[in-house]
């Protein structure tokens, strides 16, 4: 499963952007190797809220196939999550129109559970946005890893 799981380097991490996190530019720590996916050092918090949405532009055009999400401790790992394909730097306000697939997540701490996409919804996606709306009842929303597997072919 891990192999499968390379995607985070074809992420374009010098825009990849997050909406209230608490540290500036965390986001960007937890797309990291699927050897690394325990490693707690580096995680993604919430500020204002439990809300978090991630913008990730890749470096081409990917097959998404699946994504695995390791949250906080307790009620801080988010309960959802609304995937947006092709619709670079979008804010709060777009993160509630009809996202192209909804998945909701169960509390994963060792990253065992894997949400398989619409193959056919992500075939051909160079921005991916992740809106996290809320977890299992926290003020803020705490991420460990995020894995993104799936194919990626040059633009």
């Amino acid at each position: 499963i891990g192999l499968a799981y390379s995607l985070y380097q074809r992420i374009d991490f010098s825009k990849l952007n997050c909406l209230n996190e608490t540290e500036e530019d965390s986001a960007k720590k937890i797309f990291k190797p699927w050897e690394r996916r325990l490693d707690r050092t580096d995680y993604l918090e919430s500020d204002a809220d439990e809300e978090l949405l991630i913008n990730i532009p890749f470096t081409g055009n990917v097959k998404l196939k699946g994504i695995i999400v390791i949250g906080g401790e307790g009620g801080t790992h988010p309960n959802k999550v609304r995937l947006f394909k092709n619709r670079p730097n979008m804010t709060f306000d777009e993160a509630n129109s009809e996202p192209d697939q909804e998945f909701d997540l169960v509390k994963d701490d060792n990253g065992t559970v894997e949400y398989k996409t619409k193959i056919v919804k992500f075939s051909s996606v160079h921005h991916l946005s992740l809106y996290f709306p809320s977890n299992f009842g926290e003020d803020n929303t705490k991420i460990y890893y995020i894995g993104l597997s799936g194919e990626w072919t040059k633009a």
